[in-house]
């Protein structure tokens, strides 16, 4: 097999200027775009104990939405290699954020619900084992030094 690298490249721009750009703490928005090449641009803020818009999304949001959606994605792959018939996936994934005073911010943990649909009863346990599979084949959770918990369950699909 040959390695190959990908790329991805993103566009941020700070549209938060009130005029007095970063002049002092209190002064500035921290809104700002995040654009990529032909798909639609997001509104974006820092969180709000961090003086952010709660009506935007924020870094944190992403990352925890990009190590589910990462997680969901190969546990999908798996399951249609390994004849599981999935009719519906929801993840309530929580991320916790450790900000103590005078160290840098770190997540210190992540934990994915995923809820999965299956087409037939066989395919309940086999959908839960397959979750530990797509945890290791994860890009993002590979990439993160902090626990990542899963905590799976499998129900009958109602189509």
């Amino acid at each position: 097999m040959i390695n190959k690298n990908h790329h991805y490249t993103v566009a941020v721009e700070w549209t938060g200027n009130k005029g007095l750009g970063t002049e002092n703490y209190e002064v500035y928005d921290r809104s700002h775009n995040v654009l990529v090449a032909g798909k639609p641009l997001l509104e974006c803020s820092s969180d709000t104990p961090f003086r952010g818009d709660a009506a935007k999304y924020n870094p944190e949001d992403f990352f925890v939405s990009s190590l589910a959606t990462c997680h969901m994605l190969w546990f999908l792959h798996l399951c249609a290699d390994n004849d599981v018939v999935v009719h519906t996936y929801t993840d309530n994934a929580e991320g916790v954020l450790d900000v103590s005073p005078g160290a840098p911010g770190h997540f210190a943990s992540i934990t994915l619900q995923p809820i999965v649909g299956v087409a037939e009863e066989w395919m309940l346990e086999k959908a839960i084992e397959l979750h530990s599979q797509a945890h290791h084949k994860c890009f993002i959770a590979n990439s993160c030094n902090f626990p990542i918990n899963i905590i799976p369950s499998s129900k009958m699909a109602t189509i």
